[in-house]
């Protein structure tokens, strides 16, 4: 299991005609059991290159190479949940085929056992970003794709939601990659670290974090901050 990611550029137009260049120079490869993560500033095209190696987008200039037949899990950036589907059918339509064992432990790990007859409307943003997590991994994906899954949530319930995101990425052999805007999930959850220039992005830094995950200490996540804070990124 392995994506090969090679994209020369990316543009679309607007309305006036106005050509804009979103994606220049993306390419990396990521392996089953390693976690990338995508870090870069705010409208750079982060989210637009999620899409692109999703298989949602085709208009680019370059190549994205999935293994044949690797099940994709997706979490967007907003839940969307079915207002009018209860917690469990919004996960089993993705997953019609999990089994009850399957669900019965996604539904333990992300703490969503008493939430299962809850419709969207009944939860809060914490509890939706589970369920749609839920979802993505309820189809036992090889490749899983997050985009911000821990934005808009306060440190101690994105601190939780972290963890169990931590459980679950270790429980299966899956090629994993994640949008985020914050250093320290960055460095907790990746094995890669993937900094994207402003528009139209590029790859200008990639930081690879040797120790293992699971034994990482708080001194050892300190340690890489700061060397990724004394970086120039903005002059790569």
């Amino acid at each position: 299991m392995r994506l090969e990611v090679d994209i020369n550029s990316k543009t679309f137009e607007n309305a006036a005609g106005e050509r804009h260049d979103v994606l220049a120079a993306i390419k990396f490869a990521l392996d089953a059991g390693e976690v990338g993560v995508i870090f870069g500033p705010s409208g750079c095209g982060k989210s637009t290159l999620l899409r692109i190696l999703a298989g949602l987008d085709h208009d680019y200039q370059g190549r994205v190479a999935r293994p044949e037949g690797a099940r994709i899990g997706m979490e967007f950036q907003e839940p969307r949940l079915l207002p009018w589907r209860s917690v469990e059918d919004n996960v089993r339509l993705a997953a019609p085929d999990a089994d009850k064992a399957t669900l019965a432990a996604l539904f333990t790990v992300l703490e969503l056992n008493a939430h299962r007859g809850h419709f969207p409307g009944e939860l809060s943003l914490g509890l939706a970003r589970r369920v749609a997590l839920a979802r993505a991994f309820a189809v036992e994906p090889d490749f899983l794709i997050l985009d911000e899954p821990l934005a808009s949530l306060d440190e101690a319930l994105a601190a939780r939601l972290r963890e169990q995101i931590a459980i679950l990425v270790a429980s299966r052999s899956v090629m994993t990659l994640l949008v985020t805007h914050n250093l320290d999930d960055a460095v907790r959850l990746g094995d890669r670290l993937f900094f994207l220039s402003a528009r139209p992005a590029k790859i200008v830094h990639v930081e690879t974090i040797d120790t293992p995950r699971a034994a990482r200490r708080e001194a050892d996540v300190n340690e890489i901050k700061a060397a990724i804070s004394r970086l120039d990124l903005a002059n790569m």
